[in-house]
């Protein structure tokens, strides 16, 4: 009886935050770096990056550094998309860099995953953003900081960005 109970509330639960949000639940990313550089040399790094894992040359080796597609880019904000190359997902990356009065570029992160109703990923949608900040060095980049949690960005915490 209880465990009847349980899937019910769980049931209604999912049921009423699909309607609330309006759309269905997808595993999601939320990261924010800062880098002592210039806002500029950051938008390069990230934009060269994408580009140069646009083909399958990446997906030779272990991991998941191929497949990306550059959808837009200003200065201030770069779209992008990830197919990963084993389970076929896809994943929205977007990057919204802003310069703050220290001479510091913020950036935020984000990525959702394409699958519906796919909370859990493995850590996938992390990797696909830190995967692009550590292949470009700005990882090595002046005053890098990563801030991020379980709350906003799920199984970031036993994301293993070698093999994703």
């Amino acid at each position: 009886m209880q465990t009847r109970i349980l899937l019910l509330t769980l049931t209604l639960t999912l049921g009423i935050s699909m309607m609330a949000t309006g759309e269905p639940l997808h595993a999601q990313c939320r990261v924010i770096w800062l880098f002592g550089i210039p806002c500029q040399d950051v938008y390069v790094s990230l934009v060269n990056q994408i580009k140069a894992w646009k083909g399958m040359s990446g997906c030779m080796t272990v991991g998941q550094r191929c497949l990306y597609e550059l959808v837009s880019a200003t200065p201030f904000h770069i779209v992008a998309k990830h197919t990963n190359r084993q389970w076929t997902s896809k994943e929205d990356l977007s990057f919204h860099l802003v310069s703050t009065e220290e001479s510091v570029c913020r950036v935020t992160g984000f990525s959702i995953s394409k699958a519906w109703a796919r909370v859990e990923d493995n850590g996938i949608t992390y990797c696909t953003l830190y995967n692009l900040v550590e292949g470009s060095g700005l990882v090595d980049a002046a005053g890098y900081k990563q801030y991020t949690n379980e709350w906003i960005c799920l199984d970031y915490s036993t994301a293993n960005c070698t093999i994703y």
